[in-house]
């Protein structure tokens, strides 16, 4: 593993920030931090930085401690949620002050390169005020990359965009990250940036990492309610699996992947959707509340011996309150929790 957390503890007084955590990444692979506001997350990538220092516990990269080894000489890049960019120099000064370690004689051709990588070719003289915050965080990016880093070390990079764009340049970052096969270390708070991103997502809940694994079987799979509320689950109910159906009072569901046994669902607002009174297994419900969003209806339903729930229905045929409605399960929108 080129990157080894063990045992790792930050204290702040009697607070542990950071409990005991061990964790690894392999070269060329990125894994995402992920968790609410102050659970630790950021704190870890601090000390994996060198900008904290442990109370307890090791950071090794290539089998090689790190105690000892002052920030600048890690050689691991940054990008931190502003950028942190210098508002005096223009586009190219900011991207060759990352190779201001190396020396090289002329900057201008690995400059050139990287605004290419990062699609921002001919930006070399442009002022850090003429662009937009998806273009300083491209310029801070390949700011970081520049001086080709062991390790990238992403804090929040995209929380200060706004919602289309954080999606579209979290595309952008995993298609770069795995071209110039970098090893990196992301923190974030939001599951659809780190489930873009990472090859692995490693959950953080109060200091602690709670789950580890890939993003699909995060997902589908959380280990305890807690992380499937914070992945989206708004209502876990009682099911039973069998031969590959799921049978619960919100009816039956094709999950072949799952064990037979009791489990338990965790409903996401996709979970439910609107279907007709004659399909197979529909359950009848009551429409209590209707949000439109931009794709689909969102519906707050009542179900007899459930309770209310979240379902989705077309935009063009959304029933209103009040009125009846017929919904069916969703295995795209279910996570599996132990019984």
């Amino acid at each position: 593993m080129a990157l080894q957390v063990t045992g790792l503890t930050v204290r702040y007084g009697d607070l542990a920030a950071v409990g005991d955590v061990d964790l690894s990444i392999a070269d060329s692979e990125v894994l995402a931090l992920l968790g609410p506001s102050g659970c630790g997350k950021s704190t870890l990538l601090r000390a994996v930085a060198g900008l904290e220092r442990p109370a307890a516990g090791s950071v090794c990269w290539d089998g090689c401690d790190l105690a000892d080894v002052p920030v600048h000489r890690r050689e691991f890049g940054l990008v931190f949620q502003d950028g942190q960019l210098f508002p005096h120099r223009d586009v190219a000064g900011n991207v060759a002050f990352g190779l201001r370690m190396q020396r090289l004689g002329d900057r201008s051709e690995r400059v050139a390169e990287l605004l290419e990588l990062v699609d921002l070719a001919g930006y070399q003289r442009r002022r850090v005020s003429e662009l937009s915050g998806g273009e300083q965080q491209r310029v801070a990016l390949a700011r970081a990359l520049a001086p080709r880093p062991k390790l990238l070390l992403l804090d929040e990079p995209l929380s200060a965009l706004d919602r289309a764009l954080r999606d579209q340049l979290a595309v952008d970052l995993a298609e770069l990250l795995r071209r110039t096969r970098t090893t990196a270390l992301l923190v974030t708070h939001d599951h659809d940036e780190a489930f873009t991103l990472a090859d692995r997502v490693a959950v953080m809940m109060a200091g602690r990492l709670v789950q580890v694994g890939r993003p699909g079987d995060v997902w589908r799979r959380p280990v305890d309610e807690e992380i499937a509320r914070f992945l989206g689950c708004t209502k876990i109910i009682a099911a039973d699996a069998r031969e590959g159906v799921l049978r619960s009072k919100l009816g039956n569901v094709e999950l072949p992947e799952a064990a037979d046994g009791a489990l338990r669902l965790g409903l996401r607002a996709t979970a439910l959707h609107t279907v007709s009174e004659t399909e197979v297994g529909a359950i009848a419900a009551e429409v209590v509340r209707r949000v439109h969003r931009r794709e689909h209806a969102r519906l707050v339903v009542r179900v007899p011996d459930v309770g209310e729930l979240e379902a989705i229905a077309p935009v063009a045929a959304a029933p209103a309150p009040g009125e009846p409605v017929h919904l069916a399960l969703d295995p795209d929108g279910i996570a599996v929790l132990p019984p």
